[in-house]
């Protein structure tokens, strides 16, 4: 009776971190490829450590639970209206598209993604800014930062910007490990680009690449994850990815492209006025070093006095992220940091 009595309670347990409001029977793969199952529209969080974008159109997504490979469907207000599998959620959206006759995702797309654990939260207030300030059609991913490799996150990244309908160009801002899937994708795609035959190219075509702004990215790797690999609690809460920064460098770098766009980066260091972290060598934004953010090749280089977390967060920051984004550079043509290409 004990023994039922626990297997139990597990079950209740990962159900209720899958989010899915009292029901405990999902299969891990998709069985059947169009199916939904019987919902209760009810508010969620969003998807926070357990869930990965597939899909967003105007404020609307389909997410992946990694914990059971079941799919949901979440209108603007994070309200679900569907869950089962991803061809069957997909199908409920279209219906709900035509009904409120919602409009197609087009031209200059702005792409923001999180850093390693956090959630789209965390780009909600710079997205917004560069929104409602630029020319842009804004969308914010979200994907499991600590419960996949880059690769996967590169994967379903990859998906959310093949669902969308005709864009002009995407641009990209993220922040911390959201640069390093970036460029994974980037790699993916010039992969797929090479490799493709005549007709696929005409069938698939990815849409052109626009500006990207890194911020705080780990471009050389992090020091400070690979200090704390034998550190169980740091093992646990960075996950997977942060295992491939602790331990797998090496092998990551060659798996990361470099972007064939224009893209500038924005560093956290504070000289000789602040207090740098003790287990780092160099000026730090308390996670990353300034030396760890550069990458060969970036058409301009900007180093602000602001902490990794919350760098995103600045004025300063936002303001310079949309100078380049609208014209190349964060301060002026004149005073762009080049960071000349490795010959």
């Amino acid at each position: 009776m004990t023994r039922t009595r626990h297997l139990r309670s597990c079950a209740i347990l990962l159900a209720f971190a899958a989010g899915w409001a009292g029901v405990v029977s999902a299969s891990a793969e998709e069985t059947e490829p169009v199916s939904t199952n019987f919902n209760l529209a009810g508010p969620t969080a969003g998807g926070k450590q357990f869930w990965t974008d597939r899909f967003i159109h105007n404020g609307w997504r389909i997410q992946r639970n990694v914990l059971t490979g079941h799919h949901r469907l979440l209108d603007a207000k994070n309200v679900r209206r569907a869950w089962g599998t991803y061809d069957g959620c997909r199908n409920e959206f279209e219906q709900f598209r035509q009904e409120l006759d919602l409009p197609p995702v087009c031209g200059r797309v702005l792409v923001t993604l999180h850093g390693l654990g956090r959630s789209r939260s965390s780009m909600a207030g710079i997205g917004k800014y560069l929104a409602d300030n630029g020319p842009f059609t804004w969308i914010n991913v979200s994907y499991a930062s600590t419960r996949d490799s880059v690769d996967g996150h590169a994967r379903a990244l990859a998906e959310v910007i093949d669902g969308l309908d005709q864009p002009e160009e995407i641009h990209f801002v993220a922040h911390s490990l959201g640069n390093l899937v970036i460029r994974r994708y980037l790699a993916r795609r010039e992969a797929d680009t090479r490799s493709a035959s005549d007709t696929d190219r005409v069938g698939r075509k990815h849409p052109p690449l626009g500006r990207i702004v890194m911020l705080a990215p780990p471009n050389q790797g992090a020091a400070i994850a690979e200090r704390l690999k034998n550190n169980d609690l740091f093992r646990i809460i960075a996950g997977t990815s942060g295992h491939q920064l602790a331990d797998q460098w090496d092998q990551l770098e060659q798996q990361l492209a470099t972007p064939p766009c224009p893209f500038g980066i924005v560093a956290g260091g504070r000289g000789d006025k602040g207090v740098n972290n003790p287990l780092l060598k160099g000026d730090d934004d308390f996670v990353v070093t300034v030396e760890e953010t550069r990458l060969p090749g970036a058409a301009d280089f900007l180093v602000v006095p602001r902490l990794h977390t919350f760098i995103m967060d600045d004025l300063m920051v936002r303001e310079n992220t949309l100078r380049f984004l609208k014209h190349g550079y964060f301060v002026s043509d004149e005073g762009r940091q080049v960071i000349a290409k490795i010959p």
